[in-house]
Parts: structure tokens; sequence; C-alpha cells
């Protein structure tokens, strides 16, 4: 399972030309599930990135969480960050979840993330056409990835 933050000043997503999530300050995360994945992977990821210390507190350093910041977040399922690009020039996708139980992880996801905090929670629609649009805050961005419950 990986995940893509972005700590962002606001970012909106549009699925098939019809907003369906817009945040201010927050995170904005990309979501993607492999094949073998569980719901054990998405606690593990939704836990840690609740509590990442990546916004700056009143002395420019970055102490506090999302909650800390009263931030919101934005999750977008993205299959296309379990890429395999290291043979040829056309990436494999064969790694990522299959649909199903991809979406089941995300949807799962979304309420495990959810649970931990306490700013509104917004996400894209699985397997649509989106279009993204964000201010990344820093640049700050964050590749977890989260393999057997360990997050690397």
């Amino acid at each position: 399972m990986k995940a893509v933050i972005q700590r962002v000043t606001h970012a909106s997503v549009t699925a098939d030309g019809v907003l369906t999530g817009k945040i201010e300050k927050g995170l904005m995360i990309l979501f993607g599930a492999a094949d073998g994945d569980s719901e054990r992977e998405c606690d593990r990821l939704a836990e840690k990135i609740s509590k990442l210390r990546i916004f700056e507190d009143s002395e420019g350093k970055t102490n506090l969480s999302i909650d800390d910041v009263g931030g919101d977040a934005l999750v977008v399922s993205q299959f296309t960050l379990l890429a395999d690009c290291h043979k040829g020039n056309r990436p494999s996708f064969i790694k990522a979840g299959a649909p199903d139980e991809a979406n089941r992880l995300y949807e799962y996801f979304l309420k495990a993330l959810g649970e931990r905090i306490t700013g509104k929670m917004e996400h894209g629609v699985f397997g649509a056409e989106m279009k993204v649009d964000l201010e990344n805050d820093g640049p700050f961005t964050i590749l977890l990835d989260c393999i057997d419950g360990n997050i690397l």
C-alpha cells in the first residue's frame, strides 16, 4: 500500500466533471492499494498520517499534526502509485490490487482516517476520471509505503 501525502493550503477533486471534494488547509492524500494488502495496512497508514508532525509551529518548526492545526484531509484513490517501471518504458500495474478489493480497502482507509482526525474528510470517486487541483504548502510531500503492516 502506498500513500503520497502533501501539505496543502487548499485542494479539490472533480470526478467526471462533478466536484466531489474540497478542503482548505490540510493534507492531500493519494492512496493506492497493492495486491495482498489488507485492513492492517490501512489502519497503520491512517494512524501514521493522523500523527505526522508536518505543519509548522509558531517558531517555524514542523512540530504540529493535522489535528493540531485544525486541518482537513482530501483522499483520492490512485492505482498508478503501484506502477512498476523497472523494465522498459511502459509502466506495469500488475502489483496494483484488483479493482473490487482495492475499492474496499479505499473505503476502509477513508473510514479509518476519518476516525483518527477531527477535521473534515473529503474524497474522490474510486475508478473515476478525476482532476485534482491543489496548492502544495512548502512544498511538503511525503511518500509512505506500508508492507505487511510496516511503514517504510
